[in-house]
């Protein structure tokens, strides 16, 4: 990814060029005021190894994640890992306490692989502390009418299996999550009936297998994230069958796969060019994963400028791998519905990347991306608030894959790290803004069943360690015990989900005001954290050496007494 820097210098440098950028129209620029339809399910989210901690505790094996934050200086911004994080291992209860606070109707969260399989392998090793620990948490939820909505596979693959096989990148890793999937089926399908395959393996693969920014940290340039996908693709096709064959009969559930994509808009729209490159960006991104599930191939677009490259870079054959027929009709169809993951949205216009640069995903896409200066930014150096361009990913997932089923799995904004404060009104309106363009989509006929917002707590932000926070509870990880504190968007969000969207104008003013003076009390409540932590260290120090101090003065005096009387 380009520094943000270049890309808003390009912004400047192109706006004046192309004459006008699209502007957001009437429509959409104007809040619908309106309910979402009945049964509409809201959720918040989580993922098991930005939270749990406990990385070798109670029989869990290491995940590739452990070893890389393990490895070294400088993988992860301040060399933080994940060996505690929000300590939710040993805090259940109390994080369930939250999720029902909220008053949401499902928790989207994932199971950690390691944790289950120490070795990712079913016929070797089966921990039973980890699928208990599961099974509880999953009864808990449900005892509290919160839906569990389970991902089993999120970026967290277990560590033999990468050193063993080389992890995505080799074919039998099919095999070892469909043994993987199946045991999560059998021991907790009874009472799961939402699944997801994976979450965001997009991401995961470009960054893992492509820049090597997450682990396993591989830099295979224009090659290692294809072969990582493809089998990926492959894995989810085998856990989809095997529910579809063995379990959904008996446990009438549903199987998906979570694909995270921002919206690719054209920056000139008249502008033939900029209009195939917003589309290409669309197809490379989420198109790259979806294409295969629902019409058994990858886009025409990326096998036709992998293909091209590829050959002028000398290679016999694509870069990007091939699917046989048996394995394209196999692949097709394997979605009940689509998890969908969306955070913000680009401008895109053409350029052509020559392929003498050498391979790499950046360049087969021959594009160049660009921000708008004037869009809000969130904290994070990628993601600004442009809820216009939730809406119309929606309405191109629609269109493009045949009106599937959607949940919308991962929504939400970042914290600026240096911000402590609880009252995050950019939240709220970014919040409203996003949930508002889901429903205008709903009434554009988009089928939209859910909305998750990302993320419950304040988590472990894989290469960005504790810097970025996108929890709705504010987590103070320097403190043993990690307290948690609610914040403003906590009481926003809960109004949104009672209220089942946004009833009028002077109820959802009150919300916000509601929501800011609320969080003004707990914000006192952090402040005061510090001074209660130094009484209590203070506490833990005075307390017993007054006591030993008492008592060799005791013994002192008894000495002193019986001297005096001998």
């Amino acid at each position: 990814m380009k520094p943000v820097w270049v890309i808003i210098l390009g912004w400047i440098l192109l706006v004046p060029r192309v004459g006008a950028a699209r502007r957001v129209s009437a429509e959409e620029a104007s809040f619908h005021y309106g309910t979402f339809p009945p049964g509409f399910s809201w959720g918040v989210g989580s993922s098991a190894y930005q939270t749990e901690g406990a990385w070798d505790q109670d029989g869990k094996g290491p995940s590739i994640w452990d070893a890389f934050t393990h490895g070294g200086k400088g993988q992860v911004l301040g060399d933080d890992t994940a060996d505690a994080a929000c300590d939710s291992y040993y805090k259940v209860q109390e994080d369930i306490a939250l999720v029902k606070e909220l008053h949401v109707s499902h928790y989207h969260f994932s199971l950690s692989w390691p944790r289950i399989l120490p070795t990712g392998v079913r016929a070797e090793q089966v921990n039973k502390r980890g699928i208990k620990f599961y099974s509880d948490f999953i009864d808990t939820l449900l005892k509290s009418n919160i839906t569990p909505i389970v991902t089993l596979h999120h970026w967290d693959l277990p560590q033999m299996l990468q050193v063993t096989y080389g992890g995505w990148q080799n074919v039998s890793m099919t095999r070892y999550f469909r043994d993987y999937a199946d045991l999560c089926f059998e021991v907790f399908g009874d009472r799961v009936k939402h699944w997801l395959t994976f979450s965001d393996p997009r991401t995961m693969v470009e960054k893992g297998y492509e820049t090597g920014l997450h682990a396993p940290g591989l830099r295979l340039q224009g090659t290692g994230l294809y072969m990582a996908a493809h089998h990926i693709i492959k894995a989810h096709a085998q856990a989809w069958h095997s529910y579809n064959n063995t379990w959904r009969s008996k446990q009438q559930g549903m199987v998906g796969i979570s694909l995270n994509c921002d919206w690719g808009e054209p920056v000139d729209i008249n502008n033939p060019s900029d209009i195939e490159a917003a589309e290409r960006y669309l197809q490379f991104c989420l198109g790259w994963f979806a294409n295969p599930i629902y019409a058994g191939d990858y886009p025409q677009v990326m096998k036709d400028h992998i293909g091209k490259k590829s050959a002028e870079q000398g290679l016999e054959m694509s870069r990007l791998p091939t699917f046989s027929l048996q394995e394209k009709s196999y692949i097709k169809g394997t979605s009940d519905f689509l998890g969908l993951g969306h955070f913000t949205t680009r401008y895109i216009t053409q350029r052509t990347y020559s392929s003498y640069q050498g391979p790499s995903y950046q360049n087969d896409r021959d594009l160049v991306e660009f921000v708008d200066p004037n869009w809000p930014d969130m904290g994070s150096s990628w993601l600004y608030s442009v809820p216009w361009g939730f809406r119309r990913l929606l309405n191109f997932v629609q269109t493009q894959y045949g009106d599937p089923p959607i949940y919308v799995t991962e929504n939400g904004a970042s914290q600026k790290l240096h911000c402590t404060q609880l009252c995050d009104e950019w939240r709220i309106q970014y919040l409203k803004g996003y949930i508002n363009e889901m429903l205008k989509a709903i009434k554009d006929g988009v089928n939209i069943k859910g909305y998750t917002s990302w993320s419950l707590l304040d988590k472990f932000e894989w290469e960005k360690g504790y810097a970025d926070r996108y929890g709705f509870y504010y987590v103070e990880f320097n403190v043993r015990n990690k307290p948690r504190y609610p914040k403003a968007s906590v009481q926003y969000y809960k109004e949104i989900i009672t209220a089942n969207g946004f009833p009028n104008p002077r109820e959802v003013e009150n919300w916000h005001l509601k929501a800011l003076e609320t969080c003004s009390i707990n914000n006192q409540m952090l402040a005061t954290e510090p001074l209660l932590r130094h009484m209590h260290v203070a506490s833990e120090i005075v307390v017993p050496t007054v006591c030993v101090l008492s008592i060799l003065i005791a013994v002192l005096l008894l000495t002193l007494l019986l001297r005096s009387h001998g």
